[in-house]
């Protein structure tokens, strides 16, 4: 019997073009929790290259790393300059359950 080879599952692989991370990011955005959008932050900036990133968005490599680290509480600045590094735009839309849901 052979074993069989497997290695971690790492998200970054997934995230091979514009509208997986569009859909990544909406996705946890709809969640809400600000961890968990700081950590797809950080998943999309390793998948593009954290380098390009930071370039992108005009701040230090070792700044952003440490930002969207988990537990790295980003600025909203911050926050904002990836999203729009990536030719993302943050939209709002009326939640039909109402406010507080």
């Amino acid at each position: 019997m052979s074993k069989t080879e497997t290695r971690p599952w790492d998200i970054v692989d997934s995230l091979t073009n514009e509208d997986r991370i569009a859909a990544n990011l909406e996705a946890v955005l709809e969640d809400g929790d600000p961890e968990l959008v700081a950590a797809a932050l950080g998943n999309i900036a390793r998948a593009k290259g954290m380098t390009d990133m930071a370039r992108r968005t005009g701040l230090g490599r070792q700044r952003l790393y440490k930002a969207l680290a988990p537990g790295g509480n980003p600025e909203f600045a911050t926050v904002l300059k990836v999203i729009r590094s990536l030719g993302l735009r943050l939209s709002a839309t009326v939640d039909p359950e109402g406010p507080g849901t």
